[in-house]
Order: C-alpha cells, then sequence, then structure tokens
C-alpha cells in the first residue's frame, strides 16, 4: 500500500503539472481535455512504476495481457476522474464568467485533484490488485524477485 501511494504521489505531480501547464496556456477553454491529455501521461509513468516496483511481486500474467488489463482499467478510472471536473464546470456553472478566477482555479483543483483523483485511485487500487497484478498469480515474480535479491 505504502509503495502504491508513493507511485501515486508521484503521478499526482505529473499529472497536475501537464494539467496546468495546458490548461494555462494551449488548452485554456478545455479543462476536461488538458486534463485526459495529463491523465494519459501520468497513466503511462504510473504502469511503469506500478508494474516494475509497486507490484512488482504480483501478477504473472504475459506482459502485453497485463499491459492490456492496465490501461482498460485506467481508462474506467480516467473517466471516474473526469466527471467532477465536467460537473464542476458544465453543471454548476463554476467557471469564468459567473465565477472569479481564483473560484474557478480552487473549483478545478478540487473536483479533479481531489475528488476525481481520490475516487480514480480507490478504483484502480481495487482493480489492479484483483485484475491486473493478482496475488495468486505473482508465484513465479516473487521466485525471480528472491534471486535478484
Amino acid at each position: 500500500m505504502l509503495k502504491f501511494g508513493i507511485v501515486g504521489g508521484t503521478t499526482f505531480v505529473v499529472d497536475n503539472g501537464i494539467w496546468y501547464l495546458l490548461k494555462l496556456t494551449v488548452l485554456e477553454p478545455k479543462p476536461t481535455t488538458a486534463k485526459a491529455i495529463a491523465i494519459i501521461v501520468a497513466t503511462i509513468v504510473n504502469y511503469v512504476l506500478n508494474r516494475e516496483w509497486s507490484f512488482r511481486t504480483r501478477g504473472g500474467r504475459e506482459s502485453h495481457h497485463e499491459a492490456a488489463l492496465f490501461f482498460a482499467f485506467s481508462g474506467i478510472a480516467m473517466v471516474i476522474n473526469l466527471i467532477p471536473v465536467y460537473v464542476s464546470r458544465y453543471v454548476l456553472d463554476l467557471e469564468v464568467p459567473h465565477v472569479s478566477r481564483l473560484t474557478q482555479e480552487v473549483a478545478d483543483f478540487a473536483a479533479g485533484s481531489v475528488i476525481g483523483m481520490l475516487l480514480a485511485m480507490a478504483f484502480k487500487f481495487w482493480a489492479f490488485k484483483k485484475w491486473v497484478f493478482p496475488d495468486e498469480l505473482g508465484h513465479r515474480r516473487r521466485q525471480v524477485a528472491e534471486l535478484v535479491e
């Protein structure tokens, strides 16, 4: 769980750095598009770190099968993460000119980087542990890890 949290913290920085870079420059009028792009980049970083560190001794499927499951569940998690941003901006109208720029940015951060990310993270932890990197398939990986150490 600690390793998963560290990976999550790292990808949180990647996600938010890219999101704010995009939404405050070239994708200013499209915050959900900017967030989607940021999530995709962060998901790639997340896959490498989770596969090689967090869940290193779990799993055991062929790499392409494991990657397909990882990215499928990450796609579902991305939709979960984008829903609060969409609701904040387009349902609650928490965007300029209805609110101040500061209120818009605070609402975006709360919706996308707190609420959305927590919901997506909980879903991903459950899905990764259950289907992508299941413990029952990890016997072979544990043996290899023990030999390396």
